[in-house]
């Protein structure tokens, strides 16, 4: 055990959180989602499991040691309920929350298209898969970056 830090993250993850950079990508994705054959297309090029968690848990665990990037309009995008873009399911809901929490401030979710999701996510830098067995559990999030108090904002 490490002290400070959510017990969810295990070492595969902590690992690529920390070989991430500003403006890389990461994904989130529930059960459903094709993570396997999308993970192996991403840089990583493998899948990434926080499996028996719901996705908001998971986006807690990893938005406790992973800062959103403020220099871009929407750092978190969450997939759009097919015929229904304007529909936010309830573990979006739930996931907005963890995610305005972990950043102290609002951070509204951009919307993408089913398909256009799958493309973003075979970019990303990383696939995590959850226990999530709500559809529509998929979200990715752009990494920011951590300043010195002394550096130029």
């Amino acid at each position: 055990m490490l002290k400070n830090l959510d017990p969810l993250l295990n070492a595969d993850v902590l690992h690529a959180l920390r070989s991430m950079g500003h403006g890389d990508e990461l994904v989130i994705c529930d059960a459903n989602f094709p993570g396997d054959s999308v993970a192996r297309e991403s840089v990583l090029g493998n899948l990434l499991r926080l499996d028996g968690v719901s996705a908001p848990r998971a986006i807690r665990a990893v938005l406790s040691v992973m800062p959103l990037d403020t220099f871009i309009e929407h750092p978190a995008s969450r997939m759009e309920v097919v015929g229904e873009p304007q529909t936010i399911p309830a573990v979006q809901r739930e996931a907005q929350t963890e995610v305005n929490a972990a950043e102290g401030r609002e951070v509204p979710f951009a919307s993408i298209e089913r398909f256009a999701f799958y493309e973003r996510a075979r970019k990303a830098y990383c696939v995590i898969a959850t226990g999530e067995e709500r559809g529509y559990g998929c979200f990715v999030f752009t990494k920011g970056v951590l300043l010195a108090p002394d550096a130029p904002r």
